[in-house]
């Protein structure tokens, strides 16, 4: 599994700021990718020390789109704790 296939995007909410200032930030990451290739792929890419990842299954909501029903995709998200008093860039604003 490749770099683009493990981290999808940063989530980049009011939530997710908040949870930036103690340390903790969120990613949308790829299905398939386990705890073990996101911790690789944070190290790898930023060059941080991470002490955890969390993840979760965000399931898809039912939306109507005019007369037709449909589903949109479950997607993962990944909660990556660093070592203390370090930080990512992409946060920092």
């Amino acid at each position: 599994m490749q770099l683009a296939d493990t981290l999808i995007r940063p989530i980049v909410t009011e939530k997710s700021a908040g949870c930036a200032d103690q340390g903790t930030y969120v990613f949308e990451v790829g299905m398939n990718a386990n705890k073990y290739q996101i911790k690789q792929a944070i190290q790898g890419y930023y060059g941080v020390s991470v002490e955890s990842v969390r993840t979760s299954i965000v399931r898809g909501k039912i939306k109507r789109f005019g007369r037709f029903q449909g589903k949109r995709s479950n997607w993962k998200k990944a909660y990556i704790t660093l070592a203390e008093g370090q930080s990512l860039p992409i946060f920092e604003g």
